[in-house]
């Protein structure tokens, strides 16, 4: 630094405390700096948002960095730049001059910090700028009907505690808070931020107050939350239907259910923790309501249909409309044409059992071409040797009739429980396709949302 500059910064220095004395010799920061006390002093107030630090959506707190910039005109800080060597501005602490006891409405602070005590910077018309940071903590009414989807608007209503309109009027000195310095949020995309000036008459008094409301409008970045809760909610609740697809005697499909209803119960607590306790039930939570529904009908469905499938030989035969309306026309809908694992295909039902062939063969054994398994009589035996062996012939013939009865009743049993069995199956595939359908709709209408 040379001679000249310091002797001017000197020189400087010494008028700014000349100027300093003299501006506050007779000055008094407690009352309004108007020459005429019927006059409203006019306040510009501009906000820049800077970062949204957090958005508390259980207790609907907004927590945002500010700076708040403050203009007004001073009548009793005033000089002639000329008589203090061309000193048009000086820079001193706010607390020496008169201050608006501008706050934020809607603070929900607990401690009710305001902005930070920066120094004002005072023109020589008496114009006085007032710049400092804040961040503040202000209350948010949280609309989650639509989330992870949703859009919020917050507002922040900045006023005069103590000043009516006919004292103290405040404007906003720019149509919307400047964005220019914002800093971007993760989880909150900011749409804007418009101001608005507005006129209230209150309960308690008779004079007006004016504010300046800022609405700031908010978009949530739902990709977190798709990634998170929503996809894998999608795949386990496609895992409902399958439970159709599994064998019954596997003895695993309400097992299937039961835990998929789980899985999608803890989904479900990890949602509501994060939303407030309202009567508004967020989009995501609805989904999750409509898929254990669902969930819950396939696996009442799942045991109606295992009860159908182990019907027994006591039950009833099929009803004739249902073999109609089942076993045709579903059944080729369903693509489901095997009858079942203990159940004869039709050509099996033509053939002849063996059993039958035996009996045709050992009552016609007198009268039928000799074969090896059925030997003719010996017509040179004695008479005893005949009743012997008709005694014989007529006692294995009862055991064969008998044998040939319990195979028929067998085979009806076996095709009664197969057809039983086979409703069972083309239900279970009905079934599946009508939750197969009702889980991709869902799921459709939940991701357009996020388109």
């Amino acid at each position: 630094m040379n001679l000249p500059s310091v002797f001017c910064w000197c020189a400087h220095g010494k008028f700014a405390q000349k100027l300093l004395n003299d501006l506050f010799a007779n000055y008094t920061s407690a009352l309004r700096p108007v020459e005429d006390t019927n006059t409203a002093l006019n306040v510009t107030l501009q906000v820049t948002l800077s970062q949204i630090i957090d958005m508390d959506e259980r207790n609907q707190i907004l927590t945002a960095y500010l700076w708040i910039r403050r203009v007004w005109v001073d009548a009793h800080l005033k000089w002639n730049k000329n008589d203090y060597d061309g000193l048009d501005t000086i820079r001193i602490p706010s607390s020496y001059v008169w201050r608006p006891d501008i706050v934020l409405y809607n603070n929900a602070d607990d401690h009710f910090t305001g902005p930070m005590d920066t120094n004002v910077v005072i023109r020589h018309d008496g114009k006085i700028t007032w710049d400092s940071p804040a961040i503040t903590k202000s209350s948010c009414k949280v609309d989650v009907s639509f989330f992870p989807f949703d859009a919020q608007q917050c507002r922040l209503t900045y006023g005069s505690w103590t000043y009516s309109g006919n004292q103290l009027d405040i404007l906003n000195a720019m149509e919307s808070a400047d964005l220019a310095d914002l800093v971007e949020n993760v989880e909150w995309e900011v749409l804007g931020m418009p101001a608005k000036r507005n006129i209230i008459l209150y309960g308690c008094c008779a004079d007006p107050y004016p504010d300046v409301t800022y609405i700031l409008k908010l978009k949530r970045r739902a990709s977190f939350y798709v990634f998170n809760l929503l996809i894998p909610c999608v795949m386990i609740s496609f895992l409902a239907p399958l439970g159709f697809y599994l064998p019954a005697d596997s003895g695993e499909k309400v097992s299937l259910g039961v835990t998929v209803m789980l899985a999608l119960t803890v989904f479900q607590l990890l949602v509501a923790e994060i939303m407030p306790p309202s009567e508004n039930v967020p989009l995501i939570g609805k989904y999750y309501i409509a898929t254990m529904t669902m969930i819950t009908a396939s696996t009442a469905l799942t045991i109606f249909i295992m009860n159908i499938h182990h019907c027994g030989p006591d039950a009833k035969p099929v009803p004739k409309w249902a073999k109609k309306v089942i076993l045709q026309y579903m059944a080729r809908v369903c693509f489901v044409y095997e009858v079942g694992e203990n159940c004869l295909s039709p050509q099996q039902e033509k053939e002849e059992p063996p059993l039958a062939k035996n009996i045709n063969c050992t009552i016609n054994s007198q009268t039928g071409p000799a074969r090896e398994d059925c030997k003719p009589t010996n017509h040179t035996r004695n008479n005893d040797i005949f009743m012997t062996t008709d005694y014989e012939d007529s006692g294995l013939t009862r055991n064969i009739e008998y044998i040939a009865n319990c195979y028929r009743d067998q085979r009806a049993t076996q095709k009664k429980t197969g057809e039983w069995k086979k409703v069972a199956k083309v239900l279970d595939r009905f079934f599946m396709w009508i939750f197969f359908i009702m889980v991709f709709f869902m799921s459709l209408l939940i991701m357009g949302k996020a388109i």
